[in-house]
């Protein structure tokens, strides 16, 4: 799986929209931001990518870090989003982690 990179002058609704498609297709996508403008579309990237899988029953969660980038020689430190699907989603052969199984309810 491929980090997603996003810039400052990145369009909104394609980043929405290849988030939604990692998601679907590989069940957890990371969009990588260095700059304020970057993380700005990236964030308004995430909420669209939200409405798009809430759509198709795919509930997300979101978990920031910080990264280090080298760039030119040079490290800088990025902001990367982590989007996993949560543990309501509707997923056929979605496989839960164990931390995320020991959440979910028992069925009776």
């Amino acid at each position: 799986m491929d980090m997603i990179k996003v810039s400052a002058n990145s369009r909104t609704s394609a980043v929405a929209g290849a988030i939604a498609g990692v998601v679907r297709e590989h069940h957890r996508a990371e969009v990588q931001a260095i700059g304020a403008g970057a993380v700005n579309q990236a964030v308004k990237a995430l909420v669209l990518a939200t409405g798009y899988l809430k759509n198709d029953g795919i509930y997300v969660t979101c978990v920031p870090e910080f990264a280090d980038v080298t760039i030119d020689e040079k490290v800088r430190t990025a902001i990367k989003l982590v989007i996993e699907p949560s543990a309501d989603s509707n997923f056929s052969s979605l496989r839960f982690s164990s931390s995320i199984r020991s959440e979910m309810p028992r069925a009776a």
